[in-house]
């Protein structure tokens, strides 16, 4: 079977597609890939094993963040294990649901449930910087657990400060605190596994940014997980809440800038 290629968009219209090639040749070409593919795995297990040797930075176990109990400190929420994850997740403040951030969204919408976690001995804890009133009712909208904490009125820099969209790392020796990575930018795809999945297909993320054989379809802006327009394909800011939030029971049709009555 010879390997047929269409470089162009046909007059049909139909986009460009991988070589055609027999169960063999289709074997050979995903072995050779399958070399680097492992080479990748190797490097980062070796990145882990570098991170792993990071020295760590003690910060204030006793700065205060506000969850549904009341105040808490930052070593409560280890609830008794060596370590704790927090993901600092961005908010807009006085904003409806449907304006919240969709990347933050989608960094933790998979990781939301932290069970494997805990069986681990990892505890986990969400921060915002708002007032917990008002990310209560969100909370209970988007049905997430209830490990979410204000950082509003925290002063601390590990706490209230820094960069939000960022993954923090902490390890607990008795009453003591450290820091021992941060995670923010690209590095946040590790807990979106909807990308990872869509870098697996022969399409990929369909972001302009991205490498693509010539006659593929159109990539457009990176964020098109941002808002789901009438087509279905984001790249809008406006026309609703992040496609996400519509799989919330009860959830109904919003127009831009409606705030919500509780």
């Amino acid at each position: 079977m010879t390997a047929t290629h269409e470089s162009h968009t046909d007059q049909a219209g139909t986009a460009a597609v991988p070589p055609v090639v027999d169960r063999e040749a289709w074997q050979a070409a995903r072995d050779e890939l399958l070399v680097r593919e492992k080479a990748h795995t190797r490097e980062g297990d070796a990145i882990a094993a570098a991170r792993r040797r990071l020295p760590m930075t003690e910060v204030d176990g006793a700065a205060v963040v506000v969850g549904p109990e009341g105040p808490t400190t930052l070593l409560d929420l280890f609830e008794g294990r060596e370590e704790l994850i927090v993901y600092k997740h961005m908010w807009h403040l006085g904003e409806p649901f449907e304006n919240q951030c969709e990347g933050c969204t989608l960094t933790y919408w998979a990781v939301q449930d932290p069970a494997y976690l805990k069986a681990r001995g990892v505890s986990f804890a969400v921060f915002a910087k708002a007032p917990y009133a008002e990310l209560a009712p969100f909370i209970e909208f988007m049905g997430y657990p209830q490990d979410w904490y204000s950082v509003f009125d925290s002063d601390d820099e590990t706490v209230g400060g820094g960069e939000f969209g960022t993954w923090l790392c902490f390890l607990r020796a008795g009453d003591r605190v450290f820091l021992t990575t941060s995670v923010t930018g690209r590095g946040a795809e590790a807990t979106m596994p909807a990308l990872a999945l869509l870098d697996m297909t022969a399409r990929g993320r369909k972001e302009a940014w991205q490498d693509y054989p010539e006659g593929w379809p159109e990539g457009k802006v990176p964020g098109w997980f941002w808002r789901a327009d009438e087509d279905g394909v984001g790249n809008s800011w406006n026309g609703g809440r992040p496609a996400i939030q519509w799989t919330r029971p009860g959830a109904t049709p919003v127009t831009a800038g409606e705030h919500h009555h509780h």
